[in-house]
């Protein structure tokens, strides 16, 4: 671990240096780039605007040694809230990353690309980051201030675009090559990307890019802090063990539920237990006695849990494979004088495949078999015997291998259109299509439903003995039982068109009067169709994904009028109307929902004190529509809870279904509602640009955004931590492999909640000359969480928090993100070290072992900040040819210690807020020719 106050020295030198910067800064140095900026039908200036915008230059981005756009939008430090790529180990997201400005939520961010929006991933607004090619992007840019008033609903955080690269002549070859210091996770990325033609001599301008994108899959056992589920620890000089192993373990595990004769009155208490421990007097190897067992180790007692629970997490990857081909070509081309054609076509196609643990099995066992004969009889009482119900073995099955699933993710986008000048007047209007689609396949470790059930049934598989050890012919039988194929296929079609027009309107004393107007549809199309082997029960123990055939249509009119009110003192008033309609359901012939209606506004303004001092300011709303599968969703499966849970109504304690042994993990299921109303803003901003000289700049925003009518949902925690309170909440299911029903929890949603965001957003910079070294740049940015409360899921008054600690919503909000980047240009070399800061927090409070006592005890750790230094070096060979050496991480900092229980398979850190690679080495060359 790096020295903590040496850091701390370090990032308090840094923001001495930038003030210091300000006193000294030199008149001749070039004045701070201004460039057109996102949010306003009229073109404004990024340092003049009533909008806090932050802009990304291409030369940025090549300095943050990001390697494709989600990397490089989530190192911005008002980002938080987002999807990783690394969730995808455990869960169906196909890797999908995320925008999320503020910590307010990925949903409530509005991504476009050229200022137009993009299809979404499943039936709402989130988008996928990958399918964005990283070679097309000219420059980025980040409104962090709601929207809606001219863009409609998902606006409500703010908006990220992305331009793309426009009027380019010649090409250009770019090679990355990245490897971690350590075992797995080595990436390369090569592109080329070429323009012809010129607007102004030519009359067209046509670029072309292709880039292929190759990532190495890391493995749990790769890193130290990510290689077991059986994680000890130390606090305060006391050691103890957190236990996040599975009770589906290699050797499996038997449980025996007993039967009520004639006349009785009680029922015998269930009895799990593991036959190989009680054969050898020990877990096998890669399996621990359960920390949630109900029996002590070495008791005899026959009713409880005697579990050995497998370490999974050693058989995982923390960090998945894939592969991504990008394409993007946009062209333009003169009409005449006055107009111009263009168009944008994007095309990604990511391939990711992520491996979890092999598939835990429930086995019947059958009281007449050889199995029951061998390892379940010897283990029960005489008592016990006579009264034998059901008998399930709780196998891992390793010898079929881990669960592997590729995602194939296609993303498509295609926009024409033309903009040009009538009079005065501006003009534009686009056509858009855009489609995002993915394929899930099972690629490994999941079953033929015949096959496996044969291997079952005639014995030749034996669940009690460790993995590994069976005979060659029947390991060929395992492995001629893996299915490998298609479980669905999705997609979501957008298509849309929008037409604006911006002019002078009329003249005041202070200046001109400018009025922007347009109109937009959109179309949206969500699809989702299960393949034949999932719906026909070809896929053993399988609940198929449920089939979708939803469509609802978008209309919105806007007007957007900026007004001098007096010299230097500029007025900003939009105004918006959006119609949303019901929800078609094609697949079952009925609408879900109802038409509904968003009237929004956003009044801003920007005084210009002196040459020195900008003043802005905004007060507006917004709205974001439910996703079509928060109204029309039928109640369907959405795999298992998080964590392990007690049983909600143990009943007479005597563990037999509905109940499911000890702590286990019960069905979760999901469903739709259709009262579900559009969830409303009202947000606020208040800043100052502050520029003394050329060389030095700074700026700070004061947002606040409160909403209202919020889609909330309670949690399993509160469901299960009191079961009686939310019992409406809990109903039986049965899966397929399942031989009764179990309790299952119902994650439902609904309009009752609040919440409320406040913070800080900050930036300062500056330019040096330094006598015979160089030119010497700083900036320093930041977000300063004030406030991130939300209410208590299920509730309508009862507010909590996630800034800074765990949250009941299993994320953290951090109070304080910042990011220090300093360069030194010396003619063709460049340094640049970067500093990243991320504040500590309270974690989950957590039940773990005490190892002085033997007993279990809660915690709750205080996850430290996280501090970690970037270097880049930069060599211009000469004006065609570029190369750079850079280390991220350079101090090796690994993740901070959580015991969280969310987001993903990996155990003992979150890779939410910090990565797992560690010190990773790149090299970059680009030749222009």
């Amino acid at each position: 671990m790096a020295n903590k106050p040496h850091i701390r020295a370090i990032s308090a030198a840094a923001a001495i240096l930038a003030v210091s910067m300000a006193a000294h800064a030199q008149e001749q140095t070039q004045q701070l780039e201004r460039i057109e900026i996102t949010g306003s039908s009229i073109k404004r200036f990024a340092n003049e605007g009533s909008l806090p915008v932050q802009i990304i230059s291409q030369e940025e981005m090549k300095a943050t040694g990001a390697t494709n756009v989600a990397d490089l939008v989530q190192r911005i430090p008002a980002m938080q809230g987002f999807t990783i790529g690394d969730i995808s180990i455990g869960s169906n997201s196909g890797g999908i990353v995320t925008a999320s400005l503020h910590g307010i939520g990925e949903s409530y961010t509005l991504v476009l690309v050229n200022g137009r929006r993009i299809a979404p991933t499943g039936s709402g607004s989130r988008i996928n980051l990958n399918s964005i090619p990283m070679a097309a992007i000219e420059r980025i840019e980040v409104l962090t201030d709601g929207a809606s008033a001219l863009y409609g609903s998902d606006a409500i955080a703010g908006v990220v675009n992305f331009v793309l690269k426009r009027n380019q002549k010649g090409g250009s070859v770019n090679v990355n090559y990245s490897n971690p210091i350590g075992n797995g996770a080595t990436a390369m990325n090569a592109s080329l990307t070429y323009g012809l033609g010129s607007m102004e001599e030519n009359g067209f301008s046509v670029v072309a890019s292709y880039r292929r994108d190759d990532q190495k899959r890391m493995r749990s056992g790769d890193r130290a802090f990510s290689s077991t589920a059986y994680l000890p620890f130390s606090v305060n000089g006391k050691n103890y063990v957190y236990d996040r192993t599975s009770n589906s373990a290699d050797p499996a595990n038997a449980t025996v539920t007993f039967k009520r004769l004639a006349g009785e009155t009680t029922t015998l208490g269930a009895y799990s237990f593991n036959p190989y421990l009680q054969a050898n007097g020990k877990c096998a190897p890669n399996n621990f006695y359960s920390l949630a067992n109900t029996i002590p180790a070495g008791s005899p007692s026959k009713s409880g849990t005697a579990n050995c629970a497998y370490d999974y997490v050693s058989s995982i990857d923390v960090y998945p494979e894939s592969t991504r081909d990008s394409f993007f070509v946009s062209g333009e081309a003169k009409l005449n004088d006055n107009f111009k054609v263009f168009s944008d076509v994007l095309f990604t196609r990511t391939d990711l495949t992520a491996r979890i643990a092999a598939n835990p099995i429930p086995i019947t066992i059958a009281t007449n078999s050889a199995l029951y004969g061998k390892y379940v009889d010897p283990y029960l009482t005489a008592a016990q015997r006579s009264h034998v119900d059901t008998v399930t073995a709780n196998y891992r099955a390793n010898d079929f291998g881990t669960r592997d699933s590729q995602t194939i993710t296609d993303g498509k986008h295609i926009s024409v259109g033309t903009e040009g000048s009538i009079g005065d007047w501006d003009v534009n209007g686009a056509l858009t299509w855009s489609q995002n689609s993915l394929n899930e396949k099972y690629v490994g470790g999941y079953f033929k439903t015949n096959e496996f059930t044969s291997l079952i049934n005639s014995g030749q598989v034996d669940p009690f003995v460790p993995s590994g050890n069976q005979p060659a012919a029947v390991q060929q039988l395992i492995d001629d039982s893996v299915y490998n194929g298609s479980i669905r296929k999705a997609s979501t079609t957008l298509k849309g068109v929008n037409v604006g027009a911006s002019g002078t309107v009329f003249n005041l004393p202070a200046g001109e009067v400018k009025l922007g107007t347009g109109a937009d549809f959109r179309n949206y199309h969500y699809k989702q169709t299960p393949s034949a082997d999932a719906v026909n029960g070809v896929i053993y123990n399988y609940a198929p994904s449920p089939a979708y055939d939803l469509e609802r249509n978008n209309y919105g009119v806007f007007a957007e009028m900026v007004i001098p009110v007096i010299k230097d003192l500029e007025a900003n008033a939009a105004v918006r109307y959006d119609t949303i309609t019901k929800i078609k359901d094609a697949l079952n012939a009925r609408d879900f929902g109802r038409d509904e209606s968003a009237t929004t506004y956003k009044l801003s303004a920007r005084y210009k004190v002196n040459k020195q001092l900008l003043v802005r300011g905004s007060l507006g709303t917004g709205f974001k529509a439910p996703d079509m599968l928060d109204i029309a969703q039928p109640l369907v499966t959405n795999g298992v809870t998080a964590a392990g849970y007690d049983c909600p109504f143990p009943g007479d304690g005597s563990g037999a279904a509905p109940c499911k042994p000890g702590k286990s993990q019960y069905t979760q299921l999901a469903g739709g509602n259709e009262n579900l109303k559009p969830e409303k803003s009202h947000q606020q901003t208040l800043g100052i640009r502050f520029d003394p000289t050329r060389n030095f700049g700074a700026s700070i925003d004061y947002w606040k955004v409160k909403l209202t009518d919020a889609v909330s949902a309670v949690s399993a925690d509160q469901a299960f931590s009191d079961p009686a309170k939310y019992a409406s909440l809990f109903t039986t299911y049965q899966l397929p492999a399942e031989n009764n029903k179990y309790y299952a929890f119902m994650a439902l949603s609904t309009n009752i909640g609040q919440s409320i965001y406040k913070g800080l957003d900050w930036q300062v910079e500056g330019r040096l000359p330094v006598e015979g070294l160089g030119k010497l740049t700083t900036t320093i940015n930041g977000t300063y969480m004030i406030k991130s409360e939300y209410t208590m899921p299920g509730t309508s008054d009862v507010f909590t928090s996630s800034l800074g600690k765990y949250g009941v919503d299993a994320s953290v909000v951090f109070r304080n993100i910042m990011k220090a980047t300093f360069s030194l240009e010396s003619g063709k070399v460049t340094n640049m070290l970067r500093v990243n800061y991320r504040s500590g927090y309270k974690d989950i409070s957590q039940t773990v072992r005490d190892l002085s006592t033997g007993k279990n005890t809660t915690v709750q750790l205080d996850v430290p900040e996280y501090i970690t230094f970037d270097y880049q070096g930069v060599y211009r060979w000469s004006k065609a040819l570029e190369l750079r050496l850079g280390v991220n991480n350079l101090t090796n900092e690994a993740p901070p210690l959580t015991l969280r229980s969310s987001s993903g398979h990996q155990v003992g850190y979150d890779p939410r807020y910090a990565s797992p690679l560690g010190r990773t080495v790149y090299v970059n060359g680009n030749y222009s020719f």
